[in-house]
């Protein structure tokens, strides 16, 4: 009965792990193809292991000046803008709704991440683009960063309001008693310690903002504003419609480079164990 029993758990076991390989494999073979295809002078859609690998793919993608600008200045700019405003409009919301007596403020948090959802989507846009129309911000990186950072804050003040509510409100009382101004407490007390959630807000939007796609799209004109996620159509042949996997494929390797660097650079300093600025 014993025996039975064990040879019943090691069949069990052994079918969890054929399912998992399988799985696993389902979801490697892109990301193999994403790897292998950018050093193949004839990628095709198959995983292809060139057999003499080539970085010819990589110099016709920097041989286009819009791609290269899009990739070196405007998506930098684009995200870099997001991220800081979103992080710091984030941090300084969060803190006055948590420390502000108002009525039914979690109500209102609630009520501003439904309407996020709706900000930044396809239905919005024809309201967003008059409004841009209206300011004079097409076809300018600040209208495309207000726009992202609007549809950003209301998630943002939402993940920073656990950081703010989990700082000791006595911290802030000692400061005050000591003679220090709410601007003060807030700088040399409460962000020490929020900093984790501001870094994390901050790595979020600048994730969001460098993928995005339709609101650069549709606010930008000229060619030389345009960040690298909207520039990928120049690696399309536009009379049929069809992509140049070879270049695209680079494009998508050098496009994903930033983001993980910023992974790495994140896991190697903090290895995302993230301290407050008062240590218990």
């Amino acid at each position: 009965m014993v025996k039975r029993k064990s040879l019943g758990q090691a069949v069990g076991r052994g079918a969890v792990y054929l399912f998992s390989m399988v799985l696993a494999a389902f979801f490697v073979t892109p990301l193999l193809w994403f790897v292998v295809a950018p050093f193949n002078p004839e990628a095709t859609l198959s995983v292809q292991i060139p057999a003499r690998p080539s970085l010819a793919n990589f110099e016709e993608v920097f041989r286009n000046q819009v791609a290269v600008r899009g990739l070196l200045i405007n998506s930098p700019i684009i995200a870099g803008g997001t991220m800081v405003g979103t992080a710091l409009i984030a941090a300084l919301t969060a803190y006055g709704i948590s420390r502000a007596q108002l009525p039914g403020k979690q109500v209102l948090t609630s009520i501003l991440i439904l309407f996020s959802s709706v900000v930044t989507g396809t239905a919005s846009m024809v309201p967003i683009f008059l409004l841009m129309f209206s300011l004079r911000l097409i076809n300018t990186h600040l209208g495309v960063i207000l726009v992202m950072v609007g549809g950003l804050i209301p998630s943002a003040v939402f993940i920073m309001e656990d950081f703010v509510e989990s700082i000791p409100r006595s911290y802030e009382e000692a400061a005050m008693v000591s003679g220090a101004r709410p601007l003060q407490v807030f700088w040399d007390v409460a962000f020490p310690l929020i900093r984790p959630g501001v870094m994390v807000v901050a790595i979020w939007a600048f994730v969001n903002a460098w993928g995005a796609f339709l609101t650069p799209f549709i606010l930008l004109r000229s060619p030389d504003l345009l960040p690298a996620s909207v520039a990928f159509y120049r690696f399309y042949d536009l009379e049929s419609s069809t992509a140049m996997l070879t270049l695209v494929s680079a494009y998508a390797l050098v496009y994903t480079a930033p983001v993980l660097v910023l992974y790495l650079l994140v896991n190697a300093r903090y290895g995302f164990r993230f301290y407050g600025g008062i240590k218990r």
